[in-house]
This record gives structure tokens, C-alpha cells and sequence, in this order.
């Protein structure tokens, strides 16, 4: 005797038309609870979202309107296309302003890069007091700029500073510092690596932290140095941090100009005038507000294009940050 099994498919579910008075209770209800969940998220977000378009994207498309105008602030705008920008193109104050900060850049970039993972590498250590080195290590990042212009001030200066007091002790000559042209955007370099080197230290740091004993481990046992197991072993792990902190730090780099503004007001000789500095003063000294706002679009266009290029260089080299 034979037995024959036939499944039975399962009838189509019934749209909610066809549901009847008690099925659809459970529907609506569900149907509320989600829309009460998202009207919950939006009014979390919302006041973000707010503040957001309030502080970033509003004043950004006001200032590329005004880029377009010539405005003193008081007078009635007067729309000029992209006069401002052509004008920019032949600022011979504004190129030397670019070169200022294309200087820093060079100064800045490379040693806060390897400073900040020589110190990383130094304190990634079981050493007595760990924990207070990488304190005291951080503690200029969270400083003013304000306050470390003010000790930059004090540290060289070329009469009372210490750095030219410990020159003396040992028999060279004192230096001018801030106050000579040549030697300005120098120092402003070195202090702003007082204070930006803790970014990377900490961002190296934790990367390095998250290196698999197992690797390392691994090096060892088959005879490599510290030295080899660095180059083989850590730096390919690090070289996505590397192309994140490359592109934050030109990025700061790019901005200077609260420890300008602090130390040598674009002096001696504009020797430390850089672009953001530029741009201030047009715009709130002499009230090119229109001149100033271009001054701004151009230094985005540069940072964006540079930023773009670093992106699409790294994931080129299979070292993919973002």
C-alpha cells in the first residue's frame, strides 16, 4: 500500500482591507509604535540637526554669497561676480600669505607626524608610571592657544627668553626669534608641535594598542629585531593612522591662526601672515568682507582638493583611512 504526502502551501497573507475589525487592532497599534519611535529619534536629533544647519551650512552659503559682493558691512552690497576671486589670483599680499602657510605646512605636518609616534612607540611600554607620562604627554593639547602663545612669548623672547638664556649658558649667540623674519614661522612650528604632537601621540598610541600580540609573537619567535619587527610588523598596521593623523594635521596646519594672532600678529614683515590671517584682516580690519569671504572659498577649494588627493593616493596603496 502505497502512501502518498502532499504539502499544503501555505494560503497568502491578507492585506489589511481584508483584515477584519479584531486583526487589524494589532496592526494600528504597531503601526503607532513605530511612528512614536520615530518622532522619539527625530526629537533627539532634531535640536543637532538644528544647531548644525545653524552654525555650519547656513554661514558657509552666506559667505559664498558674499564672496560675490562687495560689502563693507555698512553700505548696501554691491554684486561684483567673481571679482573678488580674480582679484585674489593677482594679491601679491595674498600670495606671499600662501607661501607663509605653505612653509608651516612643510615645518608642521611631517614632524607632528613622527614626533607623535616616536612618543606613542616610547610610552606603548610597561614602565613604572606609564599612566602619568601619557598624561602629562596630553596636557598641552587640551592648553589654550591663548596661554601657549603667551609662553611662546615669554620663551623666546630676544631679551628675556629662556631659550636665548640657555644659549648664553653655553657660549652662543643670542637669537632673534619672533622677532626676526627668518626665524618666526619656525618657532611658531615648534610650539604648535607643544601642543598638536599630543594628537597623534594619542592616536598612534591607541592604534598600536590594538596590534595583535599574536603578530608580534610571531616575529620573535622566528628571530627578528625590535628594529624588523617594526618595519614588517607595525608600521604596515599603522599606515591607514598615518594617512588619517597626515590629513588632520594639514588640515590644522592649514587653519593656523590663533597662535598668529597671539604671538606676532602676521609679523615681523608679514613674515607670518598666513592665509586664515589674511583673510581676518580683510574682513575685520579692513571691512572687505566680500574679499575676505573669496579668501576663505579659495582656502576650502585648496584644503578639499589636498584632502581628496591624500584619500585617493592611500586607498591606491591599499591604506584606506576613511
Amino acid at each position: 500500500m502505497t502512501m502518498t504526502t502532499r504539502e499544503t502551501a501555505a494560503p497568502p497573507e491578507a492585506p489589511d482591507e481584508d483584515l477584519g475589525p479584531a486583526a487589524k487592532a494589532p496592526v494600528r497599534r504597531a503601526r503607532r509604535w513605530l511612528l512614536r519611535d520615530d518622532l522619539t529619534g527625530w526629537a533627539f536629533v532634531g535640536p543637532a540637526m538644528i544647531i548644525i544647519l545653524g552654525l555650519s551650512i547656513f554661514p558657509a552659503a552666506w559667505a559664498f554669497l558674499l564672496s560675490l559682493q562687495k560689502w563693507n558691512g555698512f553700505a548696501e552690497p554691491t554684486f561684483i561676480g567673481a571679482d573678488n576671486y580674480s582679484q585674489l589670483m593677482s594679491d601679491a599680499e595674498f600670495w606671499e600669505a600662501v607661501t607663509h602657510t605653505g612653509v608651516y605646512v612643510v615645518l608642521f605636518v611631517p614632524a607632528s607626524v613622527l614626533l607623535g609616534l616616536f612618543l606613542a612607540v616610547a610610552l606603548n611600554r610597561n614602565i613604572r608610571f606609564v599612566g602619568l607620562y601619557r598624561t602629562a604627554i596630553f596636557v598641552p593639547f587640551v592648553a589654550s592657544a591663548a596661554a601657549t602663545g603667551i609662553l611662546s612669548t615669554y620663551l623666546f623672547s630676544p631679551q628675556y627668553g629662556l631659550a636665548n638664556n640657555a644659549l648664553r649658558t653655553v657660549g652662543l649667540p643670542a637669537q632673534g626669534w619672533l622677532e626676526d623674519p627668518q626665524q618666526a614661522m619656525l618657532v611658531i612650528a615648534i610650539m604648535s608641535l607643544w601642543g598638536q604632537a599630543a594628537f597623534t601621540t594619542v592616536i598612534y598610541l591607541a592604534a598600536l594598542q590594538d596590534i595583535p600580540n599574536d603578530l608580534l609573537e610571531a616575529a620573535r619567535i622566528d628571530g627578528a629585531n625590535p628594529w624588523q619587527t617594526f618595519w614588517r610588523i607595525v608600521w604596515p598596521e599603522l599606515g591607514p593612522v598615518t594617512v588619517f593623523v597626515t590629513i588632520w594635521q594639514t588640515i590644522t596646519a592649514l587653519q593656523l591662526f590663533d597662535l598668529v594672532y597671539t604671538t606676532t600678529r602676521g609679523g615681523p614683515l608679514d613674515a607670518t601672515k598666513t592665509i586664515v590671517y589674511f583673510l581676518w584682516e580683510k574682513a575685520f580690519k579692513t571691512l572687505e568682507f566680500g574679499y575676505g569671504s573669496a579668501a576663505a572659498y579659495v582656502l576650502f577649494a585648496v584644503t578639499l582638493l589636498i584632502t581628496v588627493g591624500m584619500v585617493i593616493y592611500a586607498r591606491s596603496r591599499k591604506m584606506e583611512a576613511f
